[in-house]
């Protein structure tokens, strides 16, 4: 997969090459969200690793970021969403999910992912909704030691 400039708004960059990405930006705000609190950066680092990411940067700094989890065949899901508190407002939540739908890596999925309890019109925008009936989808087993040794 070939690092790229996935859009450029003035000062901002949206990009999947994966040397500008600051893990440690990107550890501090996970590890404090309600969905990855207290997880390692050790595992923070391994699932960028094994993901299609996109940073997003003001200049030279990450202000935010998101990850896909993929086949490139059939299915995407998109996790671990954010822009930092002071950037916030500005549409760049909106340019993130934008360059995420269009990447041409991610063309032509029969199905795509995302798990959130935040139910705002961002992500409705895109496609996405709630699932009318969940009762066929398997739970999945969660191992939350591995945030505890954090």
């Amino acid at each position: 997969m070939t690092a790229m400039v996935v859009m450029e708004m003035g000062r901002f960059l949206i990009s999947t090459d994966r040397s500008k990405l600051d893990v440690d930006v990107i550890h501090k705000f996970l590890a404090r969200s309600y969905w990855a609190a207290g997880i390692p950066r050790e595992t923070v680092a391994r699932s960028i690793e094994n993901s299609l990411c996109f940073g997003v940067y003001d200049n030279a700094n990450q202000i935010g970021f998101a990850r896909v989890i993929s086949d490139f065949a059939t299915y995407a899901y998109i996790a671990d969403v954010f822009i930092l508190e002071p950037f916030r407002e500005r549409g760049l939540a909106k340019e993130l999910m934008a360059s995420i739908m269009a990447h041409p890596d991610l063309q032509g999925l029969r199905r795509w992912g995302l798990g959130t309890r935040d139910a705002h019109g961002l992500y409705a925008q895109f496609g996405f909704r709630t699932v009318d009936n969940p009762s066929p989808i398997m739970m999945e087993i969660v191992n939350s030691e591995i945030y505890s040794r954090a």
